[in-house]
């Protein structure tokens, strides 16, 4: 494992000063999006106070937090570096500016595998129940993924039932969440080649299981443990392949139970709002809720047009909208900047959230209008929110209580007469392409080796390379702008781009 020894990076400071990659700071009309942009004009109008006014009124922000350079991981602090020699270089307990921004990046890496794997363990729960029989509402949608996942992963499946191989592989991925030896995360290593595995086993980064590489990292950066910056970010490199675990988990468990994603059309911006509809947007990350909410509002249509609507208008917000949209096509309201725009047309009856990427601001702009917030996880709560808690052995019930207190919603809407304010803008767009799809699209060219259109070409030249594209906007810079900007130019170069997450709903 390498050291930290050149000391002349101590002084390193971010590239650009903040206040002069900052423009215009008190201008909350920081978006190229034209909903978004007509939206701030309304709410502004109407003293509706959103993200975009919190962060304008956020400015300055602190400067040493932008450095990384305060710590306030142990009760002798809080403590920050005040200059670049003598004792203020340091804080308390000696750690300087290095030590203090490698071990606060980590922590940040931390909850972001916390987060993202959580996501996947609850998948991995409802597969397992419903392997047991306890989750009657959730069935196998991909049962060719299914044997595929159970084979790289190094299951037999000759002779087994698709229930009781789903069992095997909940098991499977239960371990690389939990694992007491030293063996390396399963659903990891079986997606790497030889070369990359060697790599991660020579510099001791290979997770060997998710839960365990998130306490590995609280550990190291806790008072008087790891000080050196290189051994700190390695820590911190092991634990975010344990999030790629958790990911991989996630997307294969998704696969298994709500189908695999295939090419789809659809809509994207709040012009997909329809105020003659029930208008539900599922928001957050997890889709065990939203995809039963889009199940079962195709079994209701009839009960909201009995109560005066022309049926149930299904949209989504960030990933669990991804997740909706690329298996049913259902349009993408807007993305997580702009959640509480979405509330602030009035049109939205209904707003079920699960975990992550969820302001708490949306209560407090749901109490401008009619709309109902709805939180279904026990560990993500609003006050004031209604809470629906989910569980996978009454799913569908769950979806059901959702969408008839969507139907009530939208009847006090049309009795309360007052307007909605929905913007006329929407692009169509094309979602699906998961890497099945993706391999089905090569094959048409060359059946035998799919990947090899995609190698041919970027060895020819006529692709310059490939770009994954993925995570969420961010009002540092002009919402929408710096995602728009990037993938233009990246097509302009010839770059192959695949992407998920808000990045891509920008580009829609």
């Amino acid at each position: 494992m390498p050291r930290f020894s050149d000391t002349s990076l101590q002084n390193s400071k971010p590239s650009v000063e903040r206040k002069k990659r900052i423009k215009d700071a008190k201008n909350i009309k920081r978006t190229i999006d034209p909903a978004a942009l007509e939206m701030l004009d309304y709410t502004s109008e109407n003293n509706i106070i959103t993200a975009f006014d919190r962060w304008s009124a956020q400015q300055p922000q602190c400067a040493f937090g932008y450095q990384g350079i305060c710590c306030r991981i142990c009760f002798a602090g809080p403590c920050r570096i005040k200059g670049d020699e003598g004792p203020g270089s340091m804080g308390i307990c000696g750690a300087r500016d290095y030590t203090i921004v490698a071990r606060n990046a980590i922590r940040m890496m931390a909850g972001g595998c916390s987060a993202h794997s959580d996501h996947g363990r609850e998948l991995v729960e409802v597969l397992y129940h419903m392997s047991l029989g306890k989750a009657p509402d959730y069935e196998i949608r991909d049962p060719d993924k299914l044997h595929r996942v159970a084979k790289k992963i190094g299951l037999e499946t000759e002779g087994k039932t698709d229930l009781e191989l789903a069992k095997e592989v909940a098991l499977a991925a239960f371990e690389d969440f939990g694992r007491h030896t030293s063996d390396k995360c399963r659903f990891l290593e079986a997606n790497l080649c030889e070369k990359r595995i060697k790599k991660y086993e020579e510099t001791d980064v290979f997770p060997r299981a998710i839960d365990r590489e998130v306490v590995e990292v609280m550990h190291r950066t806790h008072v008087g443990v790891d000080a050196d910056p290189v051994n700190i970010i390695f820590g911190g490199i092991k634990c975010s392949l344990a999030d790629l675990t958790g990911e991989q988990i996630s997307t294969d468990i998704s696969d298994i139970l709500f189908g695999t994603p295939k090419p789809v059309m659809s809509e994207a911006n709040l012009g997909v709002l329809d105020p003659d509809k029930v208008n539900i947007i599922v928001h957050g990350h997890n889709p065990v809720l939203s995809q039963m909410v889009v199940d079962t509002a195709r079994e209701m249509e009839e009960e909201a047009k009995a109560a005066g609507a022309n049926g149930i208008q299904l949209s989504g917000i960030c990933c669990t909208g991804n997740e909706v949209l690329m298996r049913n096509g259902v349009p993408i309201a807007t993305s997580y900047m702009a959640q509480e725009l979405a509330i602030a047309t009035g049109a939205v009856d209904v707003m079920v959230v699960d975990v992550q990427c969820i302001m708490p601001g949306l209560r407090s702009v749901a109490e401008c209008f009619h709309t109902k917030l709805v939180t279904t996880m026990s560990i993500s709560k609003i006050p004031g929110a209604y809470h629906f808690a989910f569980e996978d052995s009454k799913a569908k019930e769950s979806a059901e209580a959702v969408i008839r207190l969507a139907i009530e919603a939208f009847k006090e809407r049309k009795e309360s007469g007052r307007p909605v304010q929905v913007p006329k803008f929407k692009n169509k767009l094309m979602a699906g392409f998961s890497l099945e799809a993706l391999m089905d699209l090569f094959a048409a060219i060359n059946p035998d080796n799919p990947i090899k259109v995609l190698t041919d070409a970027i060895d020819n030249g006529e692709i310059l390379g490939v770009c994954a594209l993925a995570g969420c906007n961010n009002l540092e810079a002009v919402y929408e702008k710096n995602h728009t900007e990037i993938i233009k130019e990246l097509a302009k170069n010839n770059v192959f781009m695949v992407g998920t997450g808000c990045v891509m709903q920008a580009a829609a």
